[in-house]
């Protein structure tokens, strides 16, 4: 089974590849989708949608992970994110592919075994896959 794991943002969507066969995971892709600080708003988030539609077309995922907002003090912030989690969402939703929503806490709990755990430890044990 393939998931297509995802950290939506204006500025850089994270995202992780991973397939796991039998009892074995392997990492298959990672990385950043950026926009341009230039860019428009509406050229960003397109940007972001267009590239999530190429990574599911060359990776061809079973399923989609995809972070919950989280709460967040600035409103225009949250507005912006929820822009961003709808492109990706249509993205994922044209393709027809079962998609599933975590917060941050679990993810880094499946991941690090520490819910707590910051970027940097998620990435370490991300690579140690």
């Amino acid at each position: 089974m393939r998931v297509l794991g995802l950290d939506p943002s204006l500025k850089a969507t994270g995202f992780g590849l991973v397939e796991q066969v039998a009892q074995e995971v392997a990492v298959i892709d990672y990385g950043v989708i950026k926009t341009s600080p230039r860019q428009s708003l509406q050229d960003k988030i397109n940007h972001i949608r267009l590239a999530v539609e190429e990574l599911i077309s060359r990776h061809c995922p079973d399923e989609v992970a995809i972070e919950n907002p989280f709460y967040a003090r600035n409103i225009r912030t949250a507005l912006t994110l929820g822009q961003v989690r709808g492109a990706v969402l249509v993205a994922v939703a044209s393709q027809k592919i079962p998609l599933f929503e975590y917060s941050p806490r679990e993810i880094k709990k499946a991941v690090t075994g520490y819910g707590q755990a910051d970027k940097r430890q998620v990435q370490i044990m991300i690579k140690n896959l």
